[in-house]
């Protein structure tokens, strides 16, 4: 390879476009109702509607570039901007949510008894248990 091959490959490599080649487009956003959450999926250039059921509260959500999650005090719902829809999956009683993260298609959410995990592209949620510790 010649020196101006190598320079080109290094810069290309290094360069701010290269750094940001992987970062996934801000195309969620999410406008909190009393009573319904609204995700504004602008890639597909759609809404998508997370009705509440009458004493269903929302108690935290996060939204990421392509995933939201909503956590109420009877579900957590997940939304991914390729998957389209709401995903929910069931609250245990007495379950408190410790954190939640949401980055990219990716989101995490911990309980005291669970750590789950939701998909965008897929909008499959997964979850294990976690061991008992003393808090």
């Amino acid at each position: 390879m010649t020196k101006i091959a190598i320079s080109a490959v290094v810069w290309l490599l290094f360069s701010p476009l290269a750094a940001h080649a992987d970062e996934v487009e801000k195309v969620l956003f999410l406008v909190v109702e009393r009573d319904s959450v609204i995700a504004s999926n602008t890639l597909a250039g759609r809404f998508d509607n997370l009705d509440l059921s009458a004493k269903e509260r929302i108690q935290d959500y996060q939204v990421g570039n392509g995933v939201a999650v909503v956590v109420t005090n009877q579900r957590f719902a997940g939304y991914g901007v390729l998957a389209g829809g709401w995903q929910t999956l069931r609250r245990k009683a007495g379950e408190k949510t410790e954190s939640i993260q949401a980055e990219d298609y990716s989101a995490t959410v911990v309980t005291d008894d669970r750590i789950l995990n939701f998909y965008g592209r897929t909008g499959a949620w997964k979850q294990m248990r976690r061991s008992v510790q003393l808090r």
